[in-house]
């Protein structure tokens, strides 16, 4: 006798909690194994409803995954915000900045080694996609996406003086091609077998290194 909760269709769902569930499902999979596994009837069967049941919410698996990945830079977000938390009360203005724009750096190499799977959800196309699916839940709290928060620190940077305004346009560009580089390295380059220690360092010299550049 199976007793299995997923094994058995739920019949209903109240107040959207069926497309939520079916989200959370995804994030599992993809934190598993990365966007190829978000797959819909998988999410479904995790979410114990008939695979039917999804279409009232998602008109196909590219709706699903985009939820999911929209969640997914949802999280990224908040990494990054827990590490601009730790130095948003730094007194002097310009020391402050340069420390905000290192800690975008360090939540994102971060998430990349700790939330591979999701990582990978999150980048699984265009690597300037600037055009960011908007997770309802950073929606609700009006919180900036990966992107908006890495303009935000170097916004702060021109406005402390600690990066010159005429080198601000497309800065962001360079700094994320480089640190994203780094993600990818550290997850799937030379450097996945490396000691922690040492990406750590690596990292933070990289981080170092963007700062002076820009």
């Amino acid at each position: 006798m199976t007793t299995a909760r997923s094994s058995t269709p739920r019949a209903t769902y109240h107040h959207g909690d069926l497309r939520a569930a079916l989200v959370e499902a995804g994030l599992a999979l993809a934190r598993e194994g990365g966007p190829q596994a978000v797959v819909l009837r998988e999410a479904t069967r995790r979410a114990g409803v008939a695979p039917n049941a999804a279409y009232r919410h998602f008109a196909s698996h590219q709706a699903l995954f985009e939820a999911v990945r929209a969640a997914t830079l949802g999280a990224l977000a908040r990494a990054i915000e827990h590490e601009m938390k730790q130095v948003e009360a730094l007194p002097d203005p310009a020391g402050r900045a340069r420390a905000m724009l290192l800690a975008v750096g360090r939540g994102y190499l971060g998430f990349a080694q700790a939330e591979t799977g999701w990582f990978r959800t999150a980048f699984a196309f265009g690597a300037f996609d600037v055009e960011l699916p908007a997770d309802p839940a950073r929606t609700a709290e009006k919180g900036l996406n990966p992107f908006e928060l890495l303009g935000y620190a170097l916004d702060a940077m021109v406005q402390a003086g600690a990066l010159p305004a005429e080198r601000r346009p497309g800065a962001e560009f360079l700094a994320w091609s480089s640190v994203h580089g780094m993600a990818l390295l550290t997850i799937d380059g030379p450097l996945r077998r490396a000691p922690p220690a040492v990406r750590a360092a690596l990292g933070a010299r990289l981080l170092r290194m963007v700062e002076i550049g820009l």
